[in-house]
């Protein structure tokens, strides 16, 4: 697929479950919003204030948590999304991949610290983000442990020249400027109908419009995830072939999608 098709086809995946995801990601948006709110507060920060010299370490921390909540959300909506791939690619009849919760948890946090820590740098904060975005979809998909998922996550991005990782990044800054958009135009609308008189329903505001925005921003990268995941193991691997043969043969989903040894 090209990059466009691949965009494509996860805004596709999305609509196969989009009550769930999009149920899901309204419920991670909002407690996100509840860790966050306290934090915006401290830093005094709303979309166009930049707060003052001596609130800067507040915002800074503000960035480095939203990084990281940003980063556990997304892989725990790529648990659901992925449970769907094979029957998107295979039709009604397959059934769906076991979701594997204590593993994908062990990897969403895993990969929120590492994207706490990377945002404390300038050099190493896209790291995490290009390289262990396929790591649920190894969990779900391919049937992996924690530690091997991520270590397959690496080995899938770092094919290609790291094309998987690159437009996950495309994917993640395309959605950046539609949540900022329609965040701040959201922001605007809200500041209408609720009095933003003092800080605190300026902040509140602030929250309901990230909100609204990542709401479904959370679940369409979710969706990128598994779509590239399954694309580079086609791309890679021939996958696409192995299961064009298995179902002619009929052979399981199960068996085919296990990832090779």
């Amino acid at each position: 697929m090209t990059t466009g098709e691949l965009l494509d086809a996860a805004t596709s995946l999305l609509r196969t479950r989009a009550p769930l995801l999009l149920g899901v990601g309204l419920l991670l948006a909002l407690l996100e919003q509840a860790v966050l709110f306290p934090l915006r507060q401290l830093a005094d920060v709303v979309y166009v204030i930049f707060p003052d010299t001596d609130r800067l370490g507040w915002l800074f921390l503000l960035l480095v948590v939203g990084f990281a909540t940003e980063a556990f959300n997304i892989a725990v909506l790529g648990a659901l999304s992925s449970a769907a791939a094979p029957r998107a690619l295979l039709g009604a009849a397959t059934p769906l991949r076991p979701v594997r919760p204590g593993s994908v948890a062990v990897v969403a946090v895993v990969v929120a610290v590492l994207a706490a820590l990377a945002a404390t740098t300038v050099v190493f904060g896209p790291v995490p983000y290009l390289l262990l975005g396929l790591a649920v979809p190894a969990v779900v998909i391919d049937g992996l442990g924690p530690g091997a998922a991520l270590l397959r996550s690496m080995r899938l991005t770092g094919r290609r020249g790291l094309r998987a990782g690159w437009i996950r990044l495309l994917g993640y800054l395309s959605w950046l400027v539609i949540r900022f958009a329609t965040g701040l135009g959201g922001w605007f609308a809200l500041s209408l109908l609720i009095d933003t008189d003092t800080a605190a329903r300026d902040h509140l505001v602030a929250s309901l419009a990230w909100l609204a925005v990542n709401t479904v921003a959370y679940p369409a990268l979710a969706c990128l995830d598994t779509v590239l995941h399954v694309e580079t193991r086609m791309r890679t691997e021939g996958l696409d072939i192995t299961l064009s043969r298995a179902t002619r043969r009929g052979v399981s989903a199960d068996t085919v999608l296990a990832v090779p040894r």
